[in-house]
């Protein structure tokens, strides 16, 4: 797990992280009409022939973009994620059914969504949010963290 203490933030850096995920959206729904969900986008390279290279190479750029960013500026960026398969297993089929129950993941409807005044992207987010928010609090109670 991360501490609050490796974490590395700064108004600046989230301001200008904040306008590169902006333009990446930008871009990504004027090359193809769409908006940038995650996991829309993973759905359709899976599934849909139309448009999979923009969405291949979407989903390229967020895997590259931290490889790249480490090797620049020559640094390594902390990640720890459990070794238990079936936590994983868990995770994945919990957040694959909560993105078909609420039509979208939290970049589609935190940074798309929101950007619209969508108000099911609003409900979807705060309850995002609060879901979190409970589970952390859970966490910390258990000791699991």
């Amino acid at each position: 797990m991360i501490s609050i203490d490796t974490i590395n933030f700064s108004p600046i850096s989230a301001f200008i992280g904040g306008i590169l995920v902006g333009i990446a959206v930008i871009l990504f729904f004027v090359s193809n009409g769409k908006l940038a969900g995650v996991s829309g986008i993973v759905n359709n390279v899976l599934t849909k022939s139309d448009n999979r290279t923009t969405n291949l190479l979407f989903l390229v750029g967020l895997i590259l973009g931290p490889l790249i960013y480490m090797v620049f500026m020559q640094v390594t960026i902390p990640f720890t994620i459990t070794s238990s398969v079936p936590v994983i297993i868990c995770g994945g089929l919990l957040v694959g059914i909560g993105t078909k129950i609420s039509s979208g993941c939290t970049s589609g409807h935190g940074v798309c969504g929101l950007s619209r005044f969508s108000i099911r992207s609003i409900v979807a987010t705060v309850i995002f949010i609060l879901a979190a928010m409970i589970n952390v609090y859970i966490f910390k109670l258990i000791g699991l963290t």
